[in-house]
């Protein structure tokens, strides 16, 4: 009884809102998952236990903070992105040691796969370069921590200008897709990607077929197939 109402209760947190904007975490991502965000298409909804785990990562990035804060090393957090109309995102933190500036992005995870960690995770390193680009910093580290026995792991990096560019050129093609109303081509590896394998778009990605589909034209799809499930 009481694990349904906890679970309906995030259940209820959830709510399909149109994305306005790319962020910084959509970077290296599957297009056309982000066109759907836009496009505000049926999705999955995420578990509730999927829920409480990311909540309970944002409890570790609270605990690090306040340990940077008490180092004294001239950290901020949580600090906004310079915007451009095209990404927007908020940097963990940024600290300064020996002189020197850095974007701390930081991540959690459970010790099965921390314990395969040998070195940063792609998606993780789109992200900071992204956040090095536009803060105009040199130097990155990613922090990662493990959620069960709270052992770290760094990684430092060097801002990358051509990988930043050309992520951020991919947000450039994307909005024009977005902006023609273009459903974008299938993802790369489907359906045995990751993302494909953790994507709430999954059935409506299916339903959309392989290739570039106009928008209009997906929407009439998924009303006759909505139809057709009916009859």
């Amino acid at each position: 009884m009481l694990k349904e109402l906890i679970d309906q209760f995030y259940l209820d947190q959830q709510t399909s809102r149109k994305q306005n904007h790319f962020y910084v975490s959509d970077a290296g991502k599957c297009p056309r998952a982000i066109f759907f965000k836009f496009k505000n298409a049926p999705r999955k909804k995420m578990e509730p236990r999927m829920l409480r785990i990311f909540e309970r990562g944002e409890h570790f990035h609270r605990n690090i903070f306040d340990v940077l804060y008490r180092l004294r090393i001239g950290v901020v957090t949580e600090v906004p992105m310079p915007s451009d109309g095209l990404v927007s995102g908020r940097a963990d933190a940024i600290l300064s040691i020996e002189s020197k500036n850095y974007v701390v992005d930081i991540k959690s995870m459970n010790s099965m796969i921390f314990r395969k960690l040998v070195q940063p995770k792609e998606e993780n390193i789109y992200q900071l370069q992204v956040y090095l680009h536009y803060f105009q910093i040199q130097n990155g580290i990613l922090l990662y921590i493990n959620k069960d026995d709270q052992n770290i792991r760094e990684f430092h990096m060097k801002y990358n200008q051509g990988l930043a560019e050309s992520l951020l050129e991919d947000f450039r093609r994307l909005k024009k897709k977005l902006d023609e109303h273009v459903v974008p081509k299938r993802f790369a590896g489907w359906p045995k990607n990751w993302q494909c394998r953790y994507c709430q778009f999954k059935e409506v990605c299916r339903l959309a077929g392989e290739e570039e589909i106009a928008w209009e034209d997906f929407k009439k799809k998924m009303k006759d197939q909505e139809g057709s499930n009916q009859g």
